[in-house]
């Protein structure tokens, strides 16, 4: 990968985020780490990718909000004058049945899950159309192609991010700027750490391998996707779940 990539990671403060701009950081991409609101993480991810020789910079950004992604991306232009590579990755659940689901947490999950992807890539593709090379991987979710009970909000973010995928890869294909998606599936991060054991038996039960991912198991994906060797693949979702349907 050429030294000269710049991409930007959005929520890469820890897990599949964090996977992602280690891995990136590890070919010689520079890399934009971004939370929301703990700067400790965000300072502490940075430290990490230039102690093993990257570049990195932190900025916190709520990129759900069209205020701080325009900051966002101002600060990236000013930076490095440049952006290679986005990854929609910011996401967060807020679970329950519908019939005890609050308006706020439909809201909540939708705006930072989905918006963020629609805020995020607009302003990537005017970056990233002068130099007719771009690409953009949105982390989606396993339960955004088959649904999962308690998850109604989650499930319609992650399902809107591949109609998304879809149809910015027809836009931009034309600009030279590919667009996939990946949609793990039981992944172990902060998030799953979170369910019951006998949810995370349940899940374990349907994955073919009988083991539950890694981090690190999507961030080699979405390396892939965006190295040159992906040159010919877009509009496409790539499931990295273990078998599990």
């Amino acid at each position: 990968m050429n030294s000269e990539k710049v991409a930007l990671v959005t929520g890469s403060t820890r897990g599949i985020g964090k996977a992602i701009a280690l891995k990136f950081a590890s070919s010689g991409i520079k890399v934009i780490v971004n939370g929301t609101s703990n700067e400790e993480r965000i300072k502490k991810v940075v430290s990490e990718i230039k102690d093993a020789g990257g570049e990195a910079l932190g900025i916190k950004a709520d990129v759900s909000k069209k205020e701080d992604v325009d900051a966002l991306f101002k600060e990236i232009s000013n930076t490095f004058g440049r952006l290679d590579i986005l990854v929609n990755n910011a996401g967060i659940t807020r679970d329950s049945l519908l019939m005890r689901m609050s308006e706020e947490d439909w809201d909540e999950v939708i705006r930072v899950n989905l918006k963020s992807v629609f805020l995020c890539s607009k302003e990537a593709f005017r970056m990233m159309r002068k130099n007719r090379w771009g690409r953009i991987v949105n982390i989606s979710s396993i339960v955004g192609l088959i649904g999962n009970a308690g998850q109604a909000n989650y499930a319609a973010a992650k399902a809107g991010m591949i109609g998304v995928t879809k149809s910015l890869a027809k836009e931009f294909a034309s600009s030279g700027i590919l667009v996939n998606a990946v949609a793990p599936g039981f992944i172990v991060t902060d998030m799953t750490e979170k369910l019951s054991d006998k949810v995370k038996e349940a899940f374990l039960s349907m994955i073919p391998l009988k083991k539950f991912g890694q981090p690190e198991d999507i961030a080699n994906v979405v390396a892939f996707l965006v190295s040159d060797e992906a040159r010919y693949i877009t509009g496409q979702i790539i499931s990295v779940n273990g078998g599990m349907n």
